[in-house]
């Protein structure tokens, strides 16, 4: 395929080469490093841009966050382009398409990912509240069945089960003998654990 010359010429006839010339020879030359074409170029085909990216996105700033992308891929892979493969639309089209899904892909991503960390947050809040409330209601039965145990029953297991003595421990502080520490124990958590099963 012909190509204008967009080589270093007059001022004059040099932009009435990049005035006449078409978007191919315009690509041809921005991958030769041209700033001038590429500066033609960008302005003839950033609304093209803009509407395939528009299009995919639905999303006007991110269409033109995407277009702006895609025409700094352009300057940097314009030696890529091959005339004779295709046209700069199409080439440009291509490039645009692919950027545009890329970034719908990674919003849709990052708003799996928030979804994600607000669920799991909500679970957590909700397994903490529902833990507090299984304790709180855990603590208020025993206090219940604590109630019920005649007193000596209740002081016997307060020593061995809230203050961590042995019943050893226990004969040694009520001052009565081991066994009736043992009896006192034995028949105060038979009593406890029946109050406990009637409260459930």
């Amino acid at each position: 395929m012909a190509t204008a010359e967009l080589s270093p010429s007059p001022s004059v006839h040099r932009v009435t080469s990049l005035v006449d010339a078409t978007n191919e020879q315009l690509l041809v030359a921005v991958g030769r490093g041209d700033q001038e074409a590429f500066a033609r170029l960008h302005d003839q085909v950033s609304p093209q841009v803009l509407g395939v990216a528009l299009r995919v996105l639905r999303d006007h700033a991110l269409a033109e966050e995407v277009t702006q992308e895609v025409l700094v891929e352009v300057w940097r892979k314009a030696d890529r382009f091959d005339p004779d493969r295709g046209s700069a639309s199409g080439w440009i089209t291509t490039l645009t398409h692919r950027r545009a899904v890329d970034r719908v892909r990674s919003e849709q991503a990052s708003r799996d990912r928030d979804d994600r960390i607000s669920r799991r947050d909500e679970v957590r809040a909700f397994d903490s509240v529902a833990d507090e409330v299984e304790t709180s209601l855990d603590h208020w039965q025993v206090r219940q069945a604590l109630a019920s145990l005649t007193e000596r029953q209740r002081e016997a297991i307060e020593l061995a089960y809230f203050s961590g003595h042995t019943y050893r421990d226990v004969a040694a502080v009520l001052d009565i003998p081991e066994g009736t520490a043992k009896s006192r124990l034995r028949d105060g958590l038979l009593r406890l654990r029946g109050a406990l099963e009637d409260l459930v």
